[in-house]
């Protein structure tokens, strides 16, 4: 491939975001892989051919090869998670770049996101419980909220902690340990301006890597089950010029947590081996693949070149595992999600009581799952994934 490629999860998360971007970085020579929303909540599982494994959280899926990473200012940052997941990788400080004007996540943070959703008790709006949506409230009523370039400024970052200590409670650190923390952060990671993805984007093709799903979008996602951050293309698009816009789904619907899943069927025998019910997210709940639900996130999300398929081996292993090509919503029938205004979280709001209303309509058990998936979702499919190696991964012919 020789053109830039951004990798967006079309449904709610967990879709193999991670192992399809392994299978690029395997397929043609990447110069980076550029990380651009989320934070240390992600999770994407990566197996090489020679059995190394790990999932990823702030460093790209590139990273087992050798693909330098990028955080670009669109992320949260935690130093903190990060210097732990770098340990295991054996500290390959040398393949990552941070962009100084990325948020901070800190144990305040972290410490001020959960106790907000333990006070929800029954009404969880579902999280991570990593602080990355905490982080981003903070920023948006805060001028000091703590960046990556703070940490190269002992006199400035505990300035700006010390403000967010007082401001967000108390998090069981001492404030002088996280400074220096963080400062070690900062001596050890490369921080650079804004102009550097715009280096890296004209030294040769990139993969933009996103986190979560569309359907869990901050404006076009279930509200207030979302996160807080824009999982669709937009933030690409205020980067690069020019891309390829590959979405992912599995051959079924995942969530984690709390919110619409109008397509959940617990009876599904689709045993996970890398999703479990967490504290904080909740169960990890699987349904049939909810082509009504896709459909609206390629919308949402501005339309897709083309699909990576994952989880293909899955339909031959679970016989009752059907495609819902419409739902059934207080006696009307529904084959598509309409959009509403950008950015009306009243009616995302109104539009998550009638998808809890909603149940499934026509189900359907196609012989061949990557063409149906193609003809619902309106795209070609480019990568058909069997399994989570890029052995595994089948790039057909229209991909370049």
């Amino acid at each position: 491939m020789t053109e830039h490629v951004a990798v967006v999860d079309l449904g709610y998360g967990d879709a193999g975001k991670g192992t399809i971007v392994d299978a690029l970085c395997a397929y043609g020579e990447k110069r980076a892989v550029l990380r651009f929303n989320g934070g240390a909540q992600a999770a994407h599982n990566v197996v090489t051919e020679d059995g190394r494994q790990h999932t990823f959280a702030q460093f790209g899926s590139g990273t087992l090869r050798g693909v330098p990473t990028h955080l670009t200012r669109f992320m949260v940052v935690d130093p903190l998670a990060l210097a732990a997941e770098a340990a295991a990788l054996g500290n390959p400080f040398e393949l990552l770049t941070v962009d100084g004007d990325a948020l901070l996540a800190t144990p305040w943070h972290r410490a001020a996101n959960q106790r907000r959703e333990r006070a929800r008790g029954g009404s969880r709006h579902g999280s991570c419980g990593m602080g990355v949506g905490e982080s981003m409230a903070y920023a948006l009523s805060h001028d000091d909220a703590p960046r990556v370039s703070d940490t190269l400024s002992r006199t400035r970052l505990r300035r700006r902690l010390a403000a967010l200590e007082s401001g967000l409670g108390p998090a069981g650190v001492p404030l002088d340990d996280v400074v220096e923390a963080f400062l070690a952060f900062g001596r050890t990671v490369p921080i650079v301006g804004s102009s550097y993805a715009d280096r890296l984007l004209s030294e040769g093709p990139c993969v933009f890597e996103g986190a979560q799903g569309v359907l869990l979008d901050e404006w076009r996602g279930w509200h207030p089950h979302t996160t807080w951050s824009t999982t669709t293309f937009g933030n690409v698009e205020s980067l690069c010029s020019s891309f390829r816009r590959l979405g992912v789904v599995r051959t079924y619907t995942t969530r984690h947590g709390a919110g619409p899943f109008v397509t959940e069927d617990a009876t599904l025998d689709l045993p996970e081996g890398h999703n479990a019910t967490g504290e904080w997210q909740g169960a990890f709940r699987v349904g049939h693949f909810d082509a009504v639900a896709h459909r609206y996130a390629v919308e949402v999300a501005g339309g897709v070149d083309g699909l990576a398929v994952t989880h293909l081996d899955s339909p031959d292993r679970c016989p009752a595992l059907r495609i819902c090509e419409s739902y059934t919503v207080d006696g009307a029938s529904w084959s598509r999600i309409a959009p509403g205004p950008e950015r009306d979280l009243g009616y995302q709001e109104a539009l998550t009581a009638r998808l809890n209303r909603a149940r499934p309509g026509r189900l359907t058990r196609p012989d061949d799952w990557a063409g149906a998936i193609e003809s619902l979702l309106s795209a070609p499919v480019e990568i058909e994934s069997y399994g989570p190696g890029s052995a595994d991964k089948k790039f057909l012919n229209r991909i370049s």
